[in-house]
């Protein structure tokens, strides 16, 4: 009988601030049953000087460690999904973590733009091709992606920007599967250049 672990399994990377909806998106898309492994913790007093919570009041809960999830794609390759804390006392952690990743997820809030940067520097600095997901949070002002790209400072025609939800499994699957042809379209144009991709252990 198959197995789909007969197929090298892709590692992906989620990324972003904190409380920009990375546990969310995992959640929405991957395998309930078997694949999912979280680490949202409800937040105490003794990160109340520690993680800011402005812009996102109703916030309860924050990742502690390394979120995991898992989907098949049609041809039964695995996609693993990892998702970062956004807090910057975790941020030793990236590297590790990161290591083998094909590409990564930055998660944009727009309440809190700028914690998007240390994502963006961070993948950048490893040229580790990435899409920005911009979360539409229910209350907040919609902007479009080129709008987005703009504040960013990021030229869409060499790093997607899109809008989505991340509670709803369709967009996050659109969001990955924007990736996966970003990463494929990369690795083709460094290998027309005949440069290959300075990453983590790709």
């Amino acid at each position: 009988m198959s197995s789909s672990f007969e197929r090298p399994p892709v590692k992906l990377v989620i990324a972003g601030g904190y409380g920009c909806g990375k546990t969310t998106l995992i959640k929405s898309v991957a395998d309930p049953d078997r694949y999912v492994r979280l680490t949202d913790e409800p937040i105490t007093g003794a990160s109340a000087g520690v993680d800011a919570l402005t812009g996102v009041p109703e916030k309860t809960t924050t990742t502690v460690s390394i979120d995991f999830g898992r989907i098949n794609l049609s041809n039964g390759t695995p996609l693993f999904l990892f998702g970062m804390p956004g807090q910057s006392r975790f941020w030793s952690v990236w590297d590790d973590h990161t290591h083998g990743a094909f590409g990564a997820v930055v998660v944009a809030d727009t309440r809190r733009l700028d914690d998007c940067f240390s994502s963006l520097d961070f993948y950048e600095d490893r040229r580790i091709p990435y899409v920005v997901a911009v979360n539409e949070f229910d209350g907040t002002q919609r902007y479009a992606p080129e709008d987005v790209a703009n504040a960013l400072q990021l030229d869409t025609a060499k790093v997607p920007v899109m809008n989505f939800d991340a509670r709803r499994r369709a967009d996050v699957k659109d969001v990955l599967a924007r990736l996966l042809e970003h990463v494929i379209g990369t690795a083709a144009a460094d290998a027309a250049a005949g440069r290959g991709r300075a990453t983590s252990g790709v």
